[in-house]
């Protein structure tokens, strides 16, 4: 298992993770779903990282992996009035991580983070660790704090 951009960043900033290794499926229709199957987890509390721009400008969202973004709520969250996801392709280029794999940690250039505030006061969440099929788990307290994140009305 590689020690990932993500986990790098935390580690210097003293924080420890749990590390939850599964098999990736990348014909799996909803990866943050597929995992949380994987590893008998509650899709609620599997949070999955979307990269979306807001009147152009790239911000990132993490929610439960069995909801969907709002857009209007993410325009709002982020100032602006338009949102939507960002392609792939330039969500790959933005943080240095592969579709699948995203994690809201060690992002290459980092963006502006909301954490959906209906999973704020869980004792542990489970985020992407910065590679396909790789979770890290961890009180969303303290991913807000290393993320410098608000926590949000996200959801639709």
């Amino acid at each position: 298992m590689a020690a990932t951009q993500a986990l790098r960043v935390l580690a210097a900033a003293g924080v420890e993770v749990s590390l939850h290794p599964y098999v990736y499926d990348p014909k799996a229709e909803a990866v943050g779903l597929a995992a949380a199957r994987a590893l008998g987890l509650n899709p609620a509390l599997t949070l999955k990282t979307l990269m979306v721009e807001v009147d152009g400008r790239p911000g990132c969202c993490v929610i439960p992996s069995d909801r969907q973004l709002s857009m209007k709520k993410v325009a709002a969250v982020f100032g602006g009035k338009a949102a939507a996801m960002m392609p792939p392709a330039k969500a790959e280029r933005l943080t240095g991580y592969h579709v699948g794999g995203i994690s809201p940690f060690g992002q290459k250039r980092q963006a502006p983070t909301a954490i959906e505030a209906g999973v704020a006061d869980a004792p542990r969440v489970w985020i992407n660790a910065g590679q396909r099929g790789l979770l890290l788990g961890i009180a969303p307290d303290v991913a807000l704090a290393v993320l410098g994140a608000r926590a949000a009305d996200l959801l639709a």
